[in-house]
């Protein structure tokens, strides 16, 4: 079956179709396996073949493509994760707590289906490298990654698989699969914009159930899943781990180190500082399995059943699971529907959960609801609405990443940096030098340093520019946007992506984050340029008021969508006035990209951010601790483009 998405986004009509998938090498290929004695040779030699599925984000045996396609291809499958330290050392604890759940309940999934997960130590290259040469695979099939970093493994795992595999008499490749929501021939077939893509009838493929897997038929060595201290220490304790000093500065909030600061500056105190740690029961068969207690996890079975009293959470219930997921929706509730993610995403982000999984799940419940029809009106549900919403957002995002990669027809090479499970993109230009980062203003996003980036390149430097969650063609979640949340995402990029100090540039709500930045933790910053910055400063401040919980009201949801009303009609001459001498820089591509980006999921959430932020700590409190140089560039000649 697959359903079909009407030009109103709400309404779907179902259509019965056969069931195929979306690979590289080959592009198409069906499910149902032909007879070894009408297949021809090659097909033949794939059923008498060993395939080796590397599992990365995608741990589960339900709705798995690439389980199926081995399934239904080969005689042999061996199902294999590798704790491989340059993708884990990513990982919070949290969600490495989550990872070990994760994997226990696959590798018994597996088991159930007569298979099993081998487990495995140290770069995925050469792990596979020596499992090849071990089972004699044939071939190796792994899901389509975005992000650079996961490319760039696969890519060097591609290189040594086609090594190994010479002497075989066909060349091999890995075979890249993904979990199409929408059934798209080609990325070039993806509409432009969002609004175009809900225009348009495009399939949406269901789920698949997990199919009957090969045993692996070969004397292995399994492997055992660690403990939770043994993989911190694996972590730590091998040559790619980030600096130790470095790692935990992401361990504590901007907010927390802002509250201490304030309390030890000799000023009054507008606010309560409240502990983040409260403590919470949890029950025996709890699905929030990590010490946090605030996001759900465990194997595929019990994300689906949180699924289910998620999305019953209006018809209330007398089971203590599913009353646990319920109150954990009224703590999560930031704002409406922010919820879902803050339960839901990170056991998406590991695909312990396929979106579409969510989206079938969702709407099945909505008709279920409505006599076995969906209203053209919306859900008649908030969880449900939540949900679909989340999904469809992910996948949009996700599919735009992907055609970055594949086809980039930007000015720059466009990279995808993963932050807490959201896709960021950023850039960089130079391979040698002092390291600059660039960061943008309200509504713009890395191409607004097109005319910056190989000047500062040239003048013997490395020079990255990143797009802030919420803008451009970076992922615009259903959260609390703050000034704080932005200088963490700085924080982790330089720890994360740059990995050494940086010199930064902020212009606009993008250099009162930078200096934020470089005021919480100095550490990472050697300058700082703040250019037309937002935030004032205040000689001889008497108070600093203390962050306050941010929440959204009926006049921030007006606001918002009358703001986004303005600035569809106006975005031209907008732009145009940022650039008054040089009118030539405000071209077509500027224009229509910020005006594409207004109609992508999101949008409206984070414009509602704007009536929330909070300016009003002087950038020159923010900057006292900071010992590096200062450059503060503010103009107010309506006649110069020094506005970058």
């Amino acid at each position: 079956m697959a359903l079909f998405v009407s030009p109103h986004p709400l309404s779907i009509r179902l259509l019965s179709r056969s069931s195929d998938l979306s690979l590289r090498n080959p592009c198409r290929f069906r499910l149902s396996a032909s007879s070894s004695t009408a297949a021809p040779a090659a097909e033949r030699d794939k059923r008498n073949g060993v395939a080796i599925l590397w599992y990365k984000h995608d741990l589960r045996v339900d709705d798995h493509p690439g389980l199926v396609a081995a399934a239904a291809r080969y005689r042999s499958v061996v199902p294999l994760y590798v704790f491989d330290h340059r993708l884990l050392s990513r990982f919070s604890d949290e969600v490495l707590e989550l990872l070990l759940h994760a994997l226990s309940d696959l590798k018994y999934s597996l088991r159930e289906h007569s298979s099993d997960l081998l487990i495995r130590y140290g770069s995925a290259e050469k792990v596979i490298q020596e499992l090849v040469k071990e089972v004699n695979a044939t071939c190796l099939l792994t899901e389509e990654e975005v992000e650079y970093d996961m490319m760039k493994t696969i890519n060097a795992v591609r290189e040594t698989f086609a090594k190994v595999t010479s002497h075989l008499e066909r060349n091999r490749d890995i075979e890249l699969w993904r979990t199409p929501f929408y059934d798209l021939e080609n990325l070039e077939d993806l509409p432009l914009s969002h609004e175009d893509l809900k225009k348009h009838e495009i399939p949406l493929v269901s789920p698949f159930l997990c199919p009957a897997v090969p045993a692996a038929q070969l004397n292995l060595d399994w492997g055992h899943l660690p403990t939770f201290d043994y993989l911190k220490e694996f972590i730590n304790g091998n040559t790619y781990k980030l600096k130790r000093s470095w790692t935990s500065l992401k361990e504590t909030s901007a907010e927390n180190i802002l509250q201490k600061a304030i309390v030890r500056s000799e000023t009054s105190i507008t606010g309560d500082v409240q502990s983040n740690h409260a403590s919470r029961k949890r029950m025996d068969n709890s699905v929030f399995v990590t010490q946090s207690g605030k996001i759900v996890g465990g194997g595929t079975l019990a994300v689906l059943n949180a699924l289910a009293a998620y999305l019953r959470y209006l018809e209330g219930t007398a089971r203590g699971d599913w009353q646990e997921v319920h109150d954990r929706i009224r703590e999560a509730e930031s704002r409406d529907g922010a919820s879902f993610y803050a339960l839901f995403g990170p056991a998406l982000s590991l695909g312990i959960l396929s979106r579409r999984r969510v989206y079938y799940e969702a709407i099945k419940y909505e008709k279920e609801r409505n006599a076995g029809f969906l209203s053209p009106f919306g859900y008649s549900a908030s969880t449900v609405a939540a949900a679909v919403d989340a999904v469809c957002s992910m996948e949009w995002y996700w599919l735009m990443a992907l055609k970055s990669q594949k086809i980039n027809r930007g000015m720059h090479s466009v990279r995808i940096w993963r932050w807490k499970g959201h896709l960021i993109q950023y850039t960089i230009i130079g391979d040698k030098g002092p390291a600059v980062l660039l960061v943008h203003g309200f509504g713009a996003f890395l191409e607004h340093f097109r005319d910056n980036l190989v000047g500062i390149s040239d003048g013997g430097n490395r020079v990255w520019a990143i797009t802030l969650l919420g803008f451009g063609r970076s992922e615009k979640p259903n959260i609390v946007y703050t000034e704080l949340m932005w200088a963490e995402l700085l924080r982790d990029f330089v720890i994360e992506v740059v990995g050494e100090p940086i010199h930064l540039v902020g212009n606009s709500i993008g250099g009162y984050v930078a200096a934020i930045f470089a005021g919480l933790w100095p550490t990472l910053a050697k300058s700082l340029v703040l250019m037309n910055s937002a935030g004032d400063v205040v000689p001889g401040y008497s108070s600093i008021p203390l962050p306050k919980e941010r929440r959204t009201s009926g006049a921030t949801w007006l606001g918002a969508r009358l703001l986004l009303f303005y600035l569809r009609s106006s975005i031209g001459q907008i732009v145009r006035n940022c650039y008054p001498v040089k009118t030539e820089r405000a071209d077509k591509w500027l224009i229509n990209e910020m005006l594409r980006s207004s109609y992508d999921p999101g949008v409206l959430v984070v414009l509602e951010g704007i009536f929330s932020f909070n300016l009003s700590i002087p950038l020159n409190f923010l900057l006292k601790g900071f010992n590096g140089k200062v450059l503060v560039v503010q103009v107010r000649d309506e006649r110069s483009d020094l506005q970058l």
